[in-house]
């Protein structure tokens, strides 16, 4: 295959991604994983087609934005086939990526005329295409590129929840893409990675992570360092049973049970559940994996520790997710919530009197977090709030919430690269 053979089906690649999550609203993920198996991409390929897809979605906005301003009478989707794909994927190239013009426009040129009705505008796609090449770059300068890449619906929601400077904190953030977080079994070094509290090292420019070393021998897992947090709040659990509810995909699990806890896990996708064991089985660790919904889950006895990490948004993870925003809405939040709820009732029944309940998800939506517990605990007075320590999180008081609770950003630890925005509650059952 040439190179121009090649660039072509990774850009394909890229447009057929693109078409899954903004047309289908499918997680990027699953598109990826659907588009690249089928397309049997060499690796240089297929990152460069994850690339392309990863940014338009990261600058989605913005290049919304541009192609307005210069197609003010967009083509309608039913008509014009993955037309707006093309322009937005080929502004992506020019502009975020520094793809040379000529190669990013003949390009798009040529995946047009391979489309039935993109072929048609491909005349237009021609030349907006090189209007961005020659103004694009001007335009994007004057552009409020924190704004305009986070929907509508999220905006308001953000600055009513932590203030307008803090919103556009978390939504530059969202701009670059997250680095890797490996979350060890023993202290260890990689080359190039800088070593975060609690055993985390994190990687900005990361290889394939099968490719690290450790990963053979199962000295590490991918956990972002935020999501290592939720565990700490349980305190020592070394030979103390914890049960862990919506577990999958089992970072928190292999970190309870390198820590030496006996680990119940209850995941109800099989799916899911597969993968959790499947990294148990690299890393040499061991739990007792129950596949069943948590609310239909009793277990034989009561835990001294439960954590759930309940279903959410997960709009505290758009630095890893760029779709997020925009194949979701307030009514998932909404949705999301009302879930909450009802497994955050189940799992306190889990509890034994004196024990510890960890609550976590990971979303910025107060919904799902801080007001999941207000009224928890309004309806249930056998458990209390244990408010947690700055000495709990390493001293980082800046991740605690007013009422003690843990509320991290995806702004914190910017120097270093961010984190996942979690929220997480420790409540202690009185009785």
């Amino acid at each position: 295959m040439s190179q121009v053979q090649a660039g072509l089906a990774a850009r394909q690649a890229a447009l057929d991604i693109l078409g899954e999550v903004l047309r289908r609203r499918r997680p990027l993920d699953a598109a990826l994983a659907h588009v690249l198996s089928a397309a049997e991409l060499p690796p240089r390929d297929a990152g460069f087609a994850r690339a392309i897809a990863g940014e338009t979605l990261r600058r989605l906005g913005q290049l919304e934005a541009l192609i307005r301003a210069f197609v003010p009478k967009a083509p309608p989707p039913h008509k014009a086939g993955p037309t707006l794909e093309l322009l937005m994927a080929g502004a992506c190239e020019l502009l975020f990526l520094d793809v040379p013009a000529h190669a990013a426009v003949d390009a798009a040129n040529r995946l047009a005329a391979k489309d039935a009705k993109a072929r048609h505008f491909k005349p237009l796609i021609n030349a907006v295409l090189r209007r961005v090449a020659r103004e694009g770059k001007d335009v994007i300068a004057t552009q409020d590129a924190v704004r305009l890449n986070t929907p509508d619906w999220l905006w308001p929601r953000w600055c009513g929840t932590y203030g307008e400077e803090m919103a556009r904190a978390i939504a530059a953030a969202h701009l670059k893409p997250a680095p890797l977080d490996l979350m060890t079994k023993t202290a260890m070094e990689i080359e190039g990675a800088i070593a975060l509290p609690g055993g985390v090292l994190r990687l900005n420019d990361p290889s394939r992570v099968d490719a690290l070393p450790g990963y053979a021998d199962g000295a590490w897992w991918v956990q972002d360092f935020a999501a290592t947090l939720p565990v700490r709040l349980l305190g020592e659990v070394k030979g103390a049973r914890v049960i862990e509810l919506c577990a999958a995909p089992g970072g928190k699990t292999a970190e309870l049970a390198a820590l030496g806890a006996c680990v119940t896990t209850v995941e109800r996708e099989p799916e899911r559940m597969a993968r959790l064991k499947e990294n148990l089985a690299r890393l040499h660790l061991e739990a007792e994996c129950v596949e069943a919904d948590m609310r239909d889950y009793v277990p034989d006895s009561l835990a001294p520790f439960v954590l759930l990490d309940a279903p959410c948004s997960a709009t505290g993870t758009v630095r890893r997710h760029p779709e997020l925003p925009w194949i979701k809405s307030a009514a998932d939040v909404t949705q999301c919530a009302d879930a909450a709820s009802e497994l955050l009732d189940a799992a306190a029944q889990m509890v034994v009197p004196g024990g510890t309940l960890v609550f976590a998800v990971c979303s910025l939506e107060p919904e799902e977090g801080a007001e999941q517990i207000a009224a928890f605990l309004a309806r249930n007075d056998d458990f209390a709030r244990v408010p947690v320590l700055p000495s709990e999180v390493f001293g980082m008081a800046e991740l605690l919430s007013e009422e003690g609770d843990l509320r991290t950003l995806p702004c914190h630890l910017a120097e270093q690269g961010g984190m996942d925005g979690f929220y997480a509650a420790r409540l202690n059952r009185l009785r």
